[in-house]
């Protein structure tokens, strides 16, 4: 067997079948550029579903991490260190907010925004105990641990994990009707991603995310946008609800943060949200250690700069003029903001799979998500030239 099919095997024999990933085994990258165990090259459309918003080994990222790494790497929350105040003061900042909260990874930060929301419903808005309800959109992706998985409506998801934790409603996505009418004085929460990645690159109805946080204002419930995917960057703005001019009471936000380096999250909202904790009541242990806060406090800086949301933009443009061409034919839609793309192709071409195994063969690497759709979101630092290939490559595939 050749060095892929060895690694494939090995893996396929000692791991759980979580994920079923394209047959690369990827050795080194750089940029917006992966090579393989075989040196064959590959260029990276997907940037770890927007966590490699700047590029595989950043040069200031990871001279940020190296340096950390010879100072200290954790102490828990046990004790004070001397990145952790930078980290929050600045990451508040750059969110127009008050407080931080730091946790790893994307589903303990959505799980850190539902218990925040709950205690701040019991708490400030004065909900009975027991009767939280936060409300969710269909088609909805937030994580995977079983309270998530809760108020999935993605089968592959959610069966077979439960019981289910209750205290949820969901609603359709982008319909302010069905979201009135799920309304109670027991609502605590609105829980939204302002673009939704993997139900295929949803962007809501113009006015929707202006809707919500109207709505949610004038009802005292909290409305939390899921900026994990969307965020930092990555539709060519600092965040998504920004192209509707729209302040939610809380982001969730994740994998850019930690510049592909290292897993960093956190939930980031005012003084009296976050305020509702004492001691003792949430933590992590690596929540917020210094490497994750080494990095993250590199990650705000260069998105200080705005160079990386004009980037995306720009760029953007550029994609989406590009993809829209390929329309009424092959492709039967397209949708996104930034450089962030989901592209429906034709059934008759292939599923999404199949698709991306073609682009594969091409050297291109792009993930499909439900049917025939692909989902394209280069890292931001991608030159023109190498997007501009890239898609040549799908333009070549389409043609079959």
């Amino acid at each position: 067997m050749s060095t892929t099919e060895t690694a494939i095997a090995s893996a396929e024999a000692h791991s759980a079948h979580n994920y079923h990933p394209l047959p690369v085994v990827v050795a080194s990258a750089d940029g917006a550029w992966m090579t393989d165990v075989e040196g064959r090259r590959y260029l990276d459309m997907l940037a770890g579903y927007s966590a490699l918003n700047f590029g595989h080994r950043n040069r200031r990222l990871i001279d940020a991490a190296k340096d950390q790494l010879e100072r200290v790497t954790l102490t828990s929350r046990a004790f004070h260190h001397d990145r952790f105040a930078d980290f929050c003061t600045q990451l508040a900042e750059l969110c127009g907010m008050e407080m931080v909260l730091p946790m790893n990874t994307g589903a303990e930060a959505v799980e850190t925004a539902v218990k925040t929301a709950r205690k701040w419903g019991y708490r400030v808005k004065g909900v009975p105990d027991g009767m939280a309800k936060i409300i969710v959109a269909a088609d909805n992706f937030h994580g995977r641990t079983t309270t998530i998985v809760s108020f999935s409506t993605d089968h592959e998801a959610r069966d077979d994990f439960g019981p289910y934790t209750p205290g949820f409603e969901i609603v359709p996505y982008g319909d302010l009707t069905a979201l009135a009418g799920a309304m109670t004085e027991n609502t605590v929460a609105v829980l939204m991603e302002p673009i939704q990645g993997e139900a295929g690159v949803l962007v809501p109805p113009p006015g929707y995310l202006a809707g919500v946080r109207e709505m949610t204002r004038e009802r005292n419930v909290l409305f939390i946008a899921d900026e994990i995917q969307s965020g930092l960057g990555r539709t060519g703005r600092t965040f998504a609800c920004e192209h509707e001019g729209v302040v939610p009471d809380m982001y969730v936000l994740g994998k850019a943060l930690g510049g592909g380096v290292v897993p960093v999250s956190a939930v980031v909202s005012s003084a009296a949200v976050l305020g509702v904790y004492k001691p003792g009541e949430h933590g992590s242990t690596f929540g917020g250690n210094p490497l994750a806060c080494a990095v993250a406090l590199e990650v705000v800086a260069m998105l200080r700069t705005g160079e990386f949301q004009q980037r995306a933009a720009e760029l953007g443009d550029h994609l989406h003029h590009e993809l829209g061409l390929l329309t009424g034919g092959a492709v039967q839609a397209v949708r996104g903001r930034g450089l962030w793309a989901g592209v429906d192709v034709s059934p008759a071409l292939g599923t999404g799979r199949e698709i991306s195994e073609k682009l594969l063969d091409r050297g291109v690497l792009v993930k499909d998500t439900h049917g025939s759709t692909i989902r394209i979101a280069p890292p931001l630092v991608i030159s023109k030239e190498d997007l501009d290939w890239g898609l040549d490559q799908l333009r070549g595939v389409l043609a079959g």
